[in-house]
Parts: structure tokens; C-alpha cells; sequence
């Protein structure tokens, strides 16, 4: 679909928006939000969350004198139609494609990014250090940092906003509240109230009478300072952060540049110190009725047709593995009444929305709080329940010291649910989950397994039902499974215990994961050569078998392990095994098939893939180097 944008096609950067008469910003909004639809529908990503800022981008290019102001968005979802403004008009049809432009906030894409976000709650912290860092620097520059209600549930924002309340530093922070969750509802009083409030006028006014009180004795200088602050709480509704210290404005229309601009413009040139917050409040998928219709606002979405807001459907007809995972948990739930699940803020993204639709009172969403859902669920494990933490592997980053203390240390069986592990395709560099292999299987007493296909999964999921001493946790990726038929009820496995699924005598590739299925295809591939190939499916992480490890290497020439996650893995694991037991003094030819140690950028999983030399011909190739036969490797088709 084509869109008619005079007036934006007048602007390349900002600097061409502040050309333009206030009243052309409304025609700009407009034009802008058109723009933002028609490219998303193409590319697919977030839009509900961009549709709901347009103004607000406008409104900040528009008065901030960017990039030498810095504005600081949190998460990064939203900044489609800042990108768009940014210089990036021509290139935003490449969003989250390989080699295209990033779905978030990236400092090497852009001067217009001065911090890359794609985890939440961040912005207040980074643009305090922004701030500061101006201050010491002796700049004047302004910084401006803007977060959605959705990331005020994490608790970093909020010591962010402790931090940033005592600091004199002057910090403009935009607290852009989308789900009513906050504030009332907003109309001319509250816009009059906000620009009364964030005149330069009023700041005089009540830096005067800040001062003559000062002359009272103490109780009268209290009273008054706490009377005024509380009269413009009751008016406002800002009392809980002028109590940590900002000076509260708001709450004002986001989508009406009438109040925006000149609340603004106040706050832009007010030379007072501290900081401030600006309350806004906005809807999300504002403006492009489907998205607005929407349960979710069309937070992320997948290519979609602009004239109906129909969402081009997935041709694969295996389930995904989110699903099998929720499914599975439901039905060892229906028999054992002490099964809770958690998720920070995705239940519809780890499945857990199913789990709810049949349990409610045993779901729990914590909100965008990772470190506090890992600590109630190791409270609810100490109780005697069976929490299952369903987290996607890049977030469960963020609770991390959690999981050592608070679950590890105690034995405590939290059962930890690693959706989205490996390569995620178009989300890129910030929700690829590489680590977890590594941060999990470090950990004394921590059971780490992971499913080479949906039945095992299946099976996974009642042996963490079945772990009741210690924590345990397993990760599968995104998309689609690979469709082997599904038991009609999980066994527990045992517990550091893989499997072998093709007898070969001269090559051995070992694999923990989701790649099972290239070790497969590979070893047919090198059979024809005539290097005859085992494929083994490790299933644990730790407690890693060391019985089918030392067989293995003890029977081969050559050994591959293959894992879908970062240096420090499951490779480590069985190579500690291996020297250990001395066999690497034996002559044992040993490879490790693992992520590249560099984070990689957005692109289809299966390109991800491929670069990584994860796949069938990646995996072909590093045997046949590895056994001298290097002449193959670029008709192997490996990159």
C-alpha cells in the first residue's frame, strides 16, 4: 500500500521537521503514523507500541535540538516512527531483516540512538548517566528519557527514579502511560494544570515561596513544603514521584500536540535543577483501528494487510514448541493441584496464557520483574508448591543473582522454563538466547536438560514435575517443532542420562538440543563418504553422562558435540568429563559446534544458523577439517 506523505517526504532529519510551522505538526503526526503502518505491514515487528508515541516522537524532534539532545527510549519497541524521522525513512522496509535495520534502539545504526535497549526498564538509569556524565563535562545539553507504564513494573526503573530524585542533575523523564493504568482520565483542566505547572512562571512563584518559608520555624517550613506538594498531588495525581523527588507534570493528552507542545517547550527551557516527569497518556495502536481492537494492540506482529489488519498466517502445521510446553504443563497440572506457573509480562509469548485460561488462580504475571519472580517462586517452592518460572532465555538473564541465591544455594526445585532459547530470527542480538546453557550449567546442583524434538519435551516437563530436591531448568527454541508425534503423557526421565539414536563405529556427534535433527541429516551425509557416524542425544546439560561421553570417545576417532548456545556450555561440560578421564591424552580427535563467540545480528533463524555452522553442512564441514579432508569444505556448503 502507497501512501500519500507530502510533508514527510520534506523531511530527512530532524533538523527538516523544525523548519516547519507548529501547525503542520498535526499533517506530520498523520502522515507519519500512515508511514509506520504501511512499512510494519510489509516487515511485520512491534506497531502498537510506535502507533501510541507518534506525536510524542514528533513533538521531541520538534522542540529538542537531537542528536545533541539525547532522548533515551526505554525497551525500543516503540521507535519505528523515530527511525523513520531519524534518516532512516529509506531503509525502514528492512526492519529486522538480515542486514536491514535493527526493531530497536542501536548506537552503531544510528547518532540519532545514544543507548541500544531491547530489555526493558532501562532508560532512567542510562539517561541519569547521560546526565551526569553532561554535568562533569560541563555540557548543556538536554537528556530526556521515555518509558512506557509496562516498564515502570520493573524494579530498575524504580532505582533509576530513587537514584535520579536525589541527584541535582537535571533529567526530563517521559513516564508515556498507555494502558490507563497510572492516572484518570485527562481533559482540558488537567492540560491547563500541566502547563500552569511546568511554566517558568509557576517554578518562580514556588521557588519564592519555598524560600520565604525556609524563614519560618521548622514546623511551619514542613507544613507548607508538604502542602504544596500534596495539593498538586490531589490536582495532578504525581504525588508518589514528587515523593521521590521529581517534579511531577502531568498527567496530559499524549496524541494532542496542543498540550504537548507547550509542556514541553516549559520543561525544555526551564534552567532549574532536578529532575522532572512528564505523565502522558496515550493508546496504544493509536490510530489504525485493528490494532486498536486488539487484545494485545498489535504489540508484534507478523506481515499483515493494511486494509483489513489481517495477519499473514504461519504455513507450518507442527505445533510450536511454546505450545507443547503449555499443553504439557496443563495436563501434569490437571493431576498434581501444587503446579503454579509464572511469566514477567509474556504470558501469550511462553504460553502461559493457556496455563491461566484453565488455572487462573494457580498463574501468576509478575510484570516486567524478572528478579522478583524468580524470588517468589523460590517462596512458593520453600511452601511446599511446584513453580515452573516460564521466562525467555535472554530475560532470565536479568535474575540471574536470583537464581544463585535465592534458589541455588537453598536447593530450592523452582523449575526454570527457557522459552526462545538459541537464535530468535528478526528480534536479533538483545533476545537471542545464548547464555543460558553456560549461566545455568554452572551452578551446583542444578539440573539443565533440553529437548532434541517435542516428545521430549513432553518428558522434560514431567521430570521437572518429578525433581522435588533441587532446582532444575530447560530451554527449547522458538517456532516451529520438528512434528514427531507426541506421547499422551510424560515419564521423568533419568536424571543425567542421554540416549543413542545411530550406531556408527568412526565419528561420534553428540548433541544437546534442538540440532539433533542437522547431527541426524550430517551423519548421512558423511556416511557417504565413508566416515560412519553415531549420533547421541545428551538431554542433560549437567548432570552431564559421563558414561555415554567416555564411550563414545573411547569408540571414535572423532568426537562433535553440538549446542545452539555460547562458549562455556554443554561443550565445556563433557570436555571437563573428557580430560578427566585422560582421554584427550589418547590422540582423541575433539570438536565443540557452538555459537560464534560475537553477538550476531537480526536476520531469518535459519541464516543465524547456517552463519553459525550449526547446521548440517556447518557440521559436515567441521569433520571433515578435523579429520584433514579441508578440500571438502566448500562443497560442503558451509559458511
Amino acid at each position: 500500500m502507497v501512501t500519500d506523505t507530502p510533508l514527510l517526504d520534506t523531511i530527512k532529519v530532524p533538523g527538516d521537521l523544525r523548519k516547519l510551522p507548529v501547525d503542520a505538526l498535526r499533517q506530520v503526526a498523520d502522515e507519519l503514523r500512515a508511514e509506520t503502518i504501511d512499512a510494519v505491514s510489509v516487515t511485520g515487528g512491534h506497531l502498537g507500541a510506535g502507533l501510541g508515541v507518534v506525536e510524542l516522537t514528533v513533538a521531541l524532534h520538534y522542540l529538542f535540538d537531537t542528536p545533541d539532545d539525547r532522548i533515551i527510549w526505554d525497551v525500543g519497541h516503540q521507535v519505528y516512527p523515530h527511525k523513520i524521522l531519524t534518516g532512516r525513512r529509506d531503509r525502514i522496509r528492512t526492519l529486522r531483516k538480515g542486514g536491514g535495520l535493527s526493531g530497536f534502539t542501536k548506537r552503531s545504526e544510528s547518532e540519532y540512538d545514544p543507548f541500544g535497549a531491547a530489555h526493558a526498564s532501562t532508560s532512567i538509569s542510562a539517561a541519569l548517566g547521560f546526565s551526569v556524565a553532561r554535568d562533569l563535562q560541563e555540557r548543556s545539553n538536554r537528556v530526556v528519557a521515555v518509558i512506557g507504564d509496562g516498564a515502570m513494573t520493573g524494579g530498575m526503573s524504580f532505582e533509576g527514579l530513587n537514584n535520579a530524585g536525589a541527584s541535582a542533575s537535571k533529567l526530563i523523564v517521559i513516564l508515556n502511560d498507555n494502558d490507563m493504568s497510572i492516572a484518570p482520565p485527562v481533559g482540558a483542566l488537567s492540560a491547563y494544570l500541566s502547563r500552569l505547572i511546568s511554566s517558568k512562571s509557576y517554578r518562580s512563584l514556588r521557588e519564592i515561596g519555598l524560600q520565604v518559608s525556609d524563614r519560618f520555624p521548622d514546623t511551619v517550613r514542613k507544613t507548607a513544603h508538604r502542602a504544596e506538594s500534596y495539593v498538586r498531588g490531589m490536582l495532578t495525581g504525581g504525588t508518589l514521584f514528587e515523593e521521590l523527588g521529581f517534579f511531577y507534570v502531568g498527567p496530559i493528552d499524549g496524541h494532542n500536540l496542543d498540550h504537548l507542545i507547550p509542556v514541553l517547550r516549559n520543561v525544555r527551557d526551564d534552567t532549574s535543577e532536578g529532575p522532572v516527569l512528564i505523565h502522558a497518556i496515550t493508546r496504544k495502536g493509536k490510530g489504525y483501528a485493528p490494532a486498536e481492537g486488539s487484545s494485545d494492540r498489535y504489540h508484534g506482529v507478523g506481515k499483515f494487510d493494511v486494509a483489513t489488519g489481517e495477519i499473514a498466517k504461519s504455513t507450518s502445521n507442527k505445533p510450536s514448541w511454546t505450545r507443547v510446553f503449555a499443553d504439557s504443563l496443563i495436563d501434569e497440572a490437571r493431576r498434581d493441584d501444587s503446579i503454579v506457573a509464572i511469566t514477567a509480562a509474556m504470558p501469550s509469548g511462553t504460553g502461559v496464557d493457556r496455563f491461566g485460561d484453565v488455572f487462573p488462580e494457580r498463574t501468576f504475571d509478575v510484570g516486567l520483574a524478572e528478579q522478583h519472580g524468580v524470588t517468589f517462586a523460590a517462596g512458593l517452592a520453600a511452601e511446599g508448591m511446584k513453580p515452573f518460572a516460564a521466562i525467555y532465555s535472554t530475560f532470565l538473564q536479568r535474575a540471574f543473582d536470583q537464581i544463585v541465591h535465592d534458589v541455588a544455594i537453598q536447593s530450592l526445585p523452582v523449575r526454570f522454563a527457557m522459552d526462545r532459547a538459541g537464535f530468535v530470527g528478526a528480534d536479533g542480538q538483545t533476545h537471542c538466547g545464548a547464555f543460558d546453557i553456560a549461566y545455568m550449567g554452572c551452578l551446583p546442583g542444578m539440573v539443565v536438560m533440553a529437548p532434541a524434538d517435542e516428545a521430549e519435551l513432553v518428558h522434560m516437563v514431567a521430570t521437572a514435575v518429578a525433581i522435588d530436591d533441587r532446582p532444575s531448568a530447560f530451554r527449547y527454541p522458538r517456532g516451529s517443532g520438528v512434528g514427531v508425534p507426541l506421547p499422551e503423557q510424560g515419564q521423568p526421565l533419568e536424571i543425567g542420562r542421554g540416549r543413542i539414536v545411530r550406531e556408527g563405529t568412526r565419528v561420534a556427534l553428540l548433541s544437546y538440543g534442538a540440532r539433533l535433527q542437522d547431527a541426524l541429516e550430517a551423519a548421512v551425509v558423511l556416511d557417504a563418504r565413508g566416515l560412519s557416524t553415531t549420533v547421541a542425544d545428551a538431554r542433560f546439560a549437567k548432570p552431564v553422562d559421563g558414561e555415554l561421553i567416555t564411550r563414545l570417545a573411547a569408540n571414535h576417532e572423532v568426537l562433535l558435540t553440538v549446542e545452539e548456545g555460547s562458549i562455556g556450555g554443554f561443550a565445556t561440560q563433557v570436555m571437563h568429563v573428557l580430560a578427566g578421564a585422560g582421554l584427550f591424552d589418547s590422540g582423541l580427535i575433539f570438536r565443540p559446534v557452538i555459537m560464534p563467540d560475537a553477538f550476531l545480528d537480526q536476520d531469518a533463524p535459519e541464516s543465524q544458523v547456517r552463519q553459525a555452522g550449526l547446521d548440517a553442512s556447518g557440521i559436515v564441514s567441521t569433520v571433515l577439517a578435523a579429520v584433514g579432508l579441508e578440500e571438502h569444505r566448500q562443497a560442503s556448503g558451509s559458511s
